[in-house]
């Protein structure tokens, strides 16, 4: 099944409601330091309100302590960016993708956008808009992943 991993997220009530989307999806949630709040932050508890018992949580803290985690894990790493190259409902998901996304403000560092070896994008009509919220796109790029997957019966 397909993971998410937030690369460097500063809002935790975004962090929240991922946590919560992967906790209803039973998808693990990887965060990647470092993180622009304490784990412990009542926002952050509050959005995810009580189903963080549900939640798979990994916290890495760094990007290097993260590549040693997925190395012995194995599997793609996708990045969602506003510049990646491919429509994300073009893209061939597979069962062990990493579904990477990066902060609010700066979204992926290029470095990591360069250790991916696919990139997809979020499609949006209006140019005066950047991009969508975190929460949202990560629910949009699971739930499509989910459903290419099979994993939506």
């Amino acid at each position: 099944m397909p993971k998410v991993v937030l690369v460097h997220p500063l809002i935790p009530p975004n962090t929240g409601n991922i946590a919560r989307t992967c906790a209803a999806t039973q998808t693990e949630l990887h965060l990647v330091g470092p993180l622009g709040f304490e784990i412990s932050d009542r926002y952050l508890k509050r959005a995810g309100l009580d189903y963080w018992i549900y939640v798979n949580l990994h916290i890495h803290e760094s990007m290097d302590a993260f590549r040693t985690f997925h190395q012995q894990q194995g599997g793609r790493w996708i990045g969602f960016s506003t510049k990646g190259s491919t429509n994300y409902s073009h893209f061939e998901f597979q069962p062990n993708d990493w579904l990477l996304f990066g902060s609010e403000t700066n979204g992926l560092p290029a470095d990591v956008v360069n250790d991916c070896p696919a990139t997809v994008h979020i499609p949006i009509a209006e140019p005066g808009v950047r991009s969508l919220n975190l929460s949202v796109s990560v629910a949009i790029g699971l739930f499509e992943a989910r459903r290419q997957l099979g994993y939506l019966n």
